[in-house]
């Protein structure tokens, strides 16, 4: 019986920038089923390893403000603003009741209706 080969999926390689949201994952810990091996993090700086010309990052892990260096960008994902923002994007504002919105979204709009009652935000 021959072997099928595995094949893996190629990610584009992407470069982070300074502030960019990412999502991390520890792999040595997730292969040895250890917890706390995910977290979201805040690029700080990029640079290029002097022994292996890789390009590394530097990271604050955002739910102890602690600092994770020379991460390796295979196990980063970016994490959009448009994601973190669609369900303010899409709240249903012509809704008369405000339970057909996220949290997250009510609390937007109270904020913004606090601020300037006078404009509110187009509608997409």
């Amino acid at each position: 019986m021959t072997q099928q080969p595995q094949t893996q999926a190629v990610r584009p390689q992407t470069t982070y920038t300074k502030g960019d949201m990412v999502l991390f994952r520890d792999a040595e810990r997730f292969w040895l089923g250890l917890p706390r091996h995910t977290f979201v993090g805040r690029v700080e700086r990029s640079w290029t390893s002097v022994h292996n010309g890789k390009r590394l990052y530097d990271l604050t892990e955002l739910s102890g403000n602690r600092h994770r260096a020379g991460i390796d960008p295979g196990y980063m994902r970016l994490l959009p603003p448009a994601d973190a923002m669609h369900d303010i994007d899409t709240a249903p504002l012509s809704e008369p009741d405000t339970g057909a919105m996220t949290p997250a979204a009510v609390a937007w709009l109270r904020r913004h209706l606090a601020q300037d009652s006078s404009t509110l935000p187009e509608v997409r």
